[in-house]
């Protein structure tokens, strides 16, 4: 429930810089006082980047460290009422240092190379952020027979005890509640920790991750990763390479794009980097070798699914939260990471396609349907951009922002977010409310195309498809992205639902990296407003309407929002500013893209019909 008071705010145009501007903060200030420098955004648990998720993966990234030295091959992790902890059963933090690994800056055991020679982070920083970031914060750490701990609230020492007898194996207890005051009305999602922890025993297996009692184990690692993750069938069997520092594994599947999940010495990095780069380029290279024939780069590595998994000596990355591998080299003064993996791939991919003819008869008739595809497409895309760049000027169908998600020298780069919307109504109200540094605005004429089971041709033929995909600059992939969140800004009603569905059968037929990378949301925007002469609540259920009713007393003034287009922009402009509630478009595990476009935009069978009716049901008790 979101509540409206009126306020003014006083300015002051002159402001006095002296000695007293000058601020010295210690470590738990500064990073309270800028988290996204250490955690990435903050967010409230809707996205699987977002802060709550990123100080678990912080306290595990140590216990994980203690597993691939050798020490401990199991993690219980539990969460209850916002409370999560974490136990493993490595070596334990040496007992005279428990509380200065946890709350001095540039403190641990990770500088010395010996002891972690190819950690997840080595600046000492992660469990320090955690710590100041929490409402409550126990370390506790068991080492023969002897046990210590220690207690914090928001990074001050509230308890720490003397050395006790334990009869607890060795190994290290970490308890911690996220701050509300950082993390506002955060919670957490089951799908997305799961997935944290899959990684983590894809990358590490003999691994076992307890999860609230229940298992994660895997025994073939980045294969595993690909058959519980892969929303289609494969062409071919996948390809499953290892070698010292280095795993790989990848087939070809029927979807558009390219997937890669790509790691460094265990930590998910979901924005690629080095290593990632270098994997697609070597892989192109090594098949195009081997038939020895001049194929594109691009008709390759087309509807490819792959993971590429990396040790490296002190990486570099190119943020505290690791999503991106900056080092150029494999260990300080080594082979490059360019040569690394072309060299491991030239021998151990190349060997395993002479082995395996029935393979390469799949994968190079795959190369030629990319080709012939790409041909047959080439004049219409070259007249699909000069249609998109005369719309985009005369119809005025893009209103666009400043800052944009490919300007990467841009700090708020983030925060780039398009919404789409239904009619000009909708898209009106947002683009009179929204922030233009950093909201564009995308108005769809009438309910898309269903483009499901259609190619790729149809995006460019079709004219809101084509826009689309002119605006959000995806013709040849995400690197070109200009919004880091694509909303679709829907009426909460059957044609409302139906148009989100078409638009979610685009984006997933032509463009599912889109929706793998975690960019596409579902704004979220109250069912009614309830009011009396001094207090305005807009509710998002029927629970929050009760609720309010009760608090604004008798007979207060309800509306039931039936578009987007009925709430004014002074309204609209409380909805997609800092309490903007978004639901991201997740893929889970064993999700199959082709069975979920089958059930909703295929053939009307009875079942779809049934799911319909009953959710029809759902809507129109809400109305009443």
């Amino acid at each position: 429930m979101f509540v409206s008071n009126k306020s003014t705010q006083m300015a002051d145009n002159q402001t006095n810089y002296t000695e007293d501007n000058i601020r010295s903060l210690d470590w738990k200030e500064h990073i309270r006082l800028r988290p996204g420098m250490y955690i990435g955004k903050l967010g409230d648990g809707s996205a699987p980047d977002d802060g709550i998720y990123v100080l678990v993966k912080e306290v595990m990234d140590n216990s994980i460290d203690e597993f691939v030295m050798g020490n401990g091959r199991k993690i219980e992790v539990k969460l209850k009422d916002k409370v999560v902890s974490v136990r493993d059963y490595g070596r334990g933090i040496p007992l005279g240092k428990v509380v200065d690994v946890v709350s001095k800056m540039n403190t641990g055991g990770k500088y010395d190379s010996k002891a972690f020679k190819k950690s997840v982070g080595l600046n000492g920083v992660g469990t320090k952020a955690v710590n100041a970031l929490s409402t409550r914060f126990l370390v506790e750490s068991y080492r023969d027979g002897k046990g210590k701990r220690a207690v914090f609230k928001r990074g001050e020492l509230v308890e720490e005890s003397k050395l006790f007898d334990t009869e607890k194996k060795n190994g290290t207890y970490v308890e911690f509640v996220a701050d509300e005051d950082v993390f506002s009305k955060y919670k957490f999602r089951k799908t997305f920790l799961e997935k944290l922890f899959w990684n983590y025993c894809y990358l590490n297996r003999g691994l076992s991750i307890y999860f609230n009692g229940e298992r994660y184990h895997s025994k073939n690692g980045l294969k595993d990763l690909l058959e519980d993750n892969m929303d289609s069938e494969p062409l071919y069997p996948i390809i499953h390479l290892e070698g010292e520092d280095i795993e790989v594994a990848f087939t070809h599947v029927r979807n558009y794009g390219e997937d890669y999940s790509s790691f460094v010495n265990g930590q998910h990095t979901t924005q690629g980097g080095t290593h990632q780069s270098a994997f697609r380029e070597a892989v192109a290279k090594v098949i195009r070798e081997f038939f020895n024939k001049k194929y594109e780069a691009v008709d390759i590595r087309q509807s490819i699914v792959a993971a590429v998994a990396v040790k490296v000596m002190e990486p570099v990355f190119e943020s505290q939260t690791k999503t991106k591998l900056g080092s150029q080299d494999i260990e300080p003064g080594g082979k490059s990471m360019r040569a690394f993996i072309n060299d491991f791939l030239k021998e151990r991919l190349d060997n395993y396609l002479h082995k395996h003819p029935e393979i390469t008869e799949v994968l190079e008739r795959k190369i030629k349907q990319s080709e012939k595809e790409r041909k047959e497409l080439s004049g219409i895309r070259k007249l699909a951009r000069d249609r998109a760049k005369k719309a985009n000027l005369h119809n005025k169908k893009l209103r666009d922002c400043r800052i944009h998600f490919n300007d990467l020298k841009n700090d708020r780069r983030e925060e780039s977010t398009i919404f789409i919307t239904e009619g000009d109504s909708a898209s009106g109200s947002i683009t009179k409310s929204r922030d233009v540094n950093t909201q564009a605005v995308f108005s769809l004429r009438g309910k898309p195309l269903n483009s499901f089971g259609l190619t790729k041709k149809v995006v460019y033929e079709n004219e809101e498809f084509n826009l689309a995909q002119a605006a959000l600059n995806i013709e040849d992939g995400l690197d070109g992205l200009r919004y880091n969140k694509v909303v679709i800004a829907t009426d909460a009603d059957v044609d409302g639902m139906h148009i989100r569905l078409l638009l979610l059968t685009f984006f997933l037929q032509f463009f599912p990296d889109l929706v793998r990378k975690g960019h596409v949301y579902i704004l979220q925007t109250p069912l009614f407003r309830v009011r009396n002469k001094k207090e305005t609540y807009y509710c998002y259920s029927e629970e929050e309407r009760l609720a309010a009713i009760e608090k604004c007393g008798k007979n207060p003034e309800i509306t039931r929002f039936k578009g987007l287009g009925e709430i004014s922009p002074n309204e609209f402009k409380h909805f997609i500013g800092k309490d903007i509630r978004l639901d991201s478009v997740y893929i889970g595990k064993h999700a199959n893209i082709e069975e979920i476009l089958t059930f909703y935009m295929g053939k009307n069978t009875q079942t779809r019909q049934d799911f319909i009716i009953d959710n029809l049901k759902v809507e129109a008790i809400i109305e009443k």
